[in-house]
């Protein structure tokens, strides 16, 4: 155990939106300490749904809720079983997977109808405001993994 409380560092807010959600999304694009590229693929993404008329935050704050469960499972040992108990997840927890969805979807984009990494970003951005996508689709079956496991809610610590 530790001897002294941890004390956990707050993310300061992004340079042009000063958003906090926004950092949090160019810290976890970020590659081998390369921020400022993940800042210009994240600017550049933000920058064309500016441009497509919309609030880039408030996109992006939409799309961050819709791809953000509110449920998932945690492996417990009881008895030399393996019982997958339901948990509510946390706040920053939220963010965490929802922005990593998102990020991972971009990912797994095809190179030929996208050609840069922006625009892969931009379209699962936009795709996950409107409620769909692979992000939207990934909370979905974590909820109801959740939801199919709730008989072993009882057994949560």
């Amino acid at each position: 155990m530790p001897r002294h409380k941890y004390k956990k560092t707050r993310t300061k807010s992004d340079k042009v939106y000063n958003n906090y959600e926004t950092a949090k999304l160019i810290n976890y694009l970020m590659i081998d300490g390369e921020k400022s590229v993940s800042e210009k693929i994240v600017y550049d993404a933000l920058e064309e749904i500016k441009k497509q008329g919309q609030d880039p935050l408030k996109t992006l704050h939409q799309a961050i809720s819709n791809t953000s469960p509110s449920f998932e499972v945690k492996p417990r040992r009881l008895g030399g079983a393996s019982y997958l108990v339901p948990i509510e997840v946390r706040r920053d927890r939220k963010l965490f997977l929802s922005l990593n969805w998102i990020i991972e979807a971009a990912k797994s984009r095809s190179n030929k109808e996208y050609h840069t990494f922006s625009k892969k970003l931009l379209a699962e951005i936009m795709e996950a405001a409107k409620n769909q996508g692979q992000g939207v689709a990934k909370k979905q079956s974590t909820e109801k993994l959740a939801e199919n496991n709730r008989a072993f809610s009882h057994l949560k610590w």
